[in-house]
């Protein structure tokens, strides 16, 4: 009886029993010396401080110490400012200037604004033109002084985005020269424009050219008569407005 008790005893108390942790000297894993294994001594000394004077704590992040030349170069990184904003990195999609003053604008004035898609220059004091941006899509320079020798001949015909277009309440003479197949609208009324050519919207040696994109054409208020001129607007879906008579 002793003996079965002394038995179970002792099977109670195996489980209890934690093996003793290795010692510092059994942890160490060995290598060939003369080596640059840096990631192995590295695991050594984390397995040994794992199971420091035999209790089971946190293991050790592996901290890299830079060198002086590192941190003068991340010191150096750090102050290093970003670049200046330079000047064509401009994304202005909208300009209105309308209502002011404005007499004169020199032709480099939006040059550096290449997103820009509407720009307004209505009812100030303009007797021409400045160089236009090549994304416009709408252009509005009504009630100006502006007079048709203030146009150069080419000022809309690269605007190949271009769709509304208001030149309306100026001093023009004539038409604008090259005006871009993406305009939908244009409106010319109250300026001084006496005649049309047969070119002036549609194509004189294409009578199988058709304008359709173009809704909207004003006239009215100028000195033209447009029955005088039937040929000149042969290619659009729309007559354009104004007096016939």
């Amino acid at each position: 009886m002793k003996t079965l008790q002394s038995t179970l005893l002792l099977l109670l108390l195996v489980p209890l029993i934690k093996p003793a942790p290795p010692t510092q000297q059994d942890s160490r894993i060995i290598y060939d010396y003369g080596t640059d294994n840096f990631e192995e001594s590295i695991f050594s000394q984390d397995y040994e401080d794992k199971y420091l004077d035999g209790k089971n704590i946190k293991e050790k992040e592996t901290v890299i110490i830079p060198n002086e030349k590192s941190l003068q170069l991340q010191k150096d990184e750090a102050i290093t400012p970003l670049p200046p904003k330079k000047e064509n990195d401009a994304n202005l999609r909208r300009l209105d200037f309308t209502g002011n003053l404005i007499e004169d604008i020199e032709d480099g004035t939006f040059s550096k604004l290449s997103l820009l898609e509407e720009l307004s220059l209505a009812e100030n004091q303009l007797l021409k033109l400045p160089v236009l941006p090549p994304k416009l899509t709408l252009f509005n320079a009504k009630y100006n002084k502006i007079k048709s020798r203030g146009i150069k001949a080419n000022a809309f015909k690269k605007l190949n985005n271009l769709t509304f277009l208001y030149l309306d309440h100026n001093a023009l003479e004539s038409v604008p020269l090259n005006l871009p197949e993406s305009l939908r609208v244009i409106h010319l009324q109250f300026n001084n424009i006496a005649s049309i050519t047969d070119d002036t919207f549609c194509k004189a040696n294409d009578t199988s050219y058709i304008r359709d994109r173009i809704e909207e054409i004003r006239l009215e208020g100028n000195p033209i008569v447009l029955g005088k001129h039937p040929n000149s607007f042969i290619c659009l879906k729309r007559l354009p407005i104004g007096s016939y008579f």
